[in-house]
């Protein structure tokens, strides 16, 4: 394997693949990049196992890219990635010699590193589905951000570490629950899916698949729905993660069907009191804050025996004259309110015991639920 390339566009491609790159080292070879080259592109990969990033790079007449010798090799991933890095020149050289050596060398720099053999790197099917998803890049990111940070960080319960896709024909339901809060995204496709699909996909490797692409409306990622994975195409850029197994709780059922009361605030305001009033709480009183009204006035309370006591007060509106009192966790609320992207927030009361709502009228496609905390 013989190649001179431009340094920015290998050292993008690396960037990208080397987020698969497993640091357990259970597999050694699992350390390494995947480098396939031929007269038509440069093919990357790398693989932990659970998630697979492959990108190419076109050869054919492309003036950053000489193709010298075709051939295969793994390179170590963490030291490639270093040494592309660091080199000042704008070309880069890369051959292998003697079939397992590689010489990475500019015209003043010269690496040798030991490869490994291809045929030692383990067999990875990146195949597509015939009845793929379309889904816009801008939407993709969207569902993301604005519901991931729900996902539960405990490992005894596995199915909630996970964001939930439910595909029912053109309507796409995105859930992420800990079992304290929710976070639904619920998105029409431009066209709709063949089958209907409910699955779990990890949300630390989602989160990782959306940080590779732009959020343009115009761009396009393609879901590929298997068994037990999902395939995302993302122009030259194949993203592979497992699904989890297991039933994803029934969420509907969360939501409540009434809603006694309706507070209408400014989204900045109610953030800004929420996070002043967190201030004096502390961890083993897991942040809670007391919501009042007065009238046209919300108060926020919190108070620690050790720190002392703060009440912050805003203006807002209610659908009623209804006066109420109830107590949540300021993070669990703040995380909620950030996936919003609105000015005003509604924040839908039921009871002092029911889940609170909170949603937006600009933005009908997200509902976030905080579930209250007793505090007497």
């Amino acid at each position: 394997m013989k190649l001179t390339i431009k340094k920015e566009i290998l050292l993008d491609a690396l960037n990208k693949v080397s987020k698969a790159i497993s640091t357990k080292n259970l597999i050694p070879v699992l350390a390494g990049i995947k480098f396939e080259l031929t007269k038509k592109r440069l093919t990357l990969t790398a693989s932990d196992n659970e998630i697979t990033i492959q990108t190419y790079i076109d050869c054919n007449n492309n003036d950053d890219v000489i193709v010298g010798d075709e051939g295969n090799i793994i390179i170590q991933g963490k030291y490639v990635l270093d040494i592309v890095r660091k080199l000042p020149d704008e070309f880069i050289n890369i051959e292998v010699i003697d079939e397992l050596k590689i010489l990475i060398y500019t015209e003043n720099s010269e690496f040798n590193l030991n490869g490994i053999s291809e045929s030692e790197y383990p067999s990875i099917n990146l195949e597509e589905s015939k009845k793929k998803i379309d889904v816009s890049c801008s939407v993709f990111k969207d569902i993301v951000n604005q519901t991931a940070f729900a996902a539960s960080n405990e490992e005894t319960k596995p199915v909630l570490t996970g964001i939930n896709f439910n595909i029912v024909g053109d309507i796409l339901e995105c859930n992420c629950t800990d079992s304290y809060r929710l976070a639904r995204k619920v998105v029409k496709l431009n066209k709709a899916s063949e089958e209907n699909y409910n699955i779990v996909i990890p949300s630390h490797n989602i989160i990782e698949f959306s940080r590779l692409i732009n959020d343009s409306e115009d761009d396009i990622v393609e879901v590929h729905i298997f068994n037990n994975k999902v395939l995302f195409k993302y122009g030259s850029l194949l993203f592979q993660t497992r699904l989890i197994n297991g039933t994803y709780p029934n969420t509907s059922n969360l939501l409540p069907t009434e809603v006694n009361l309706v507070i209408t605030a400014n989204l900045n305001e109610f953030y800004s009191v929420i996070d002043r009033a967190s201030i004096l709480t502390s961890d083993k009183d897991k942040n809670i804050v007391t919501l009042e009204t007065d009238g046209d006035t919300l108060l926020l309370k919190s108070s620690s025996l050790e720190i002392g006591r703060v009440e912050e007060k805003m203006r807002i509106s209610k659908s009623n004259k209804d006066d109420i009192r109830i107590s949540f966790s300021a993070k669990y609320m703040m995380e909620a309110l950030k996936s919003f992207n609105s000015d005003t927030i509604d924040i839908n009361y039921v009871g002092e015991v029911k889940p609170i709502i909170v949603k937006s009228s600009e933005d009908e496609t997200l509902t976030q639920l905080v579930l209250p905390i007793r505090t007497y």
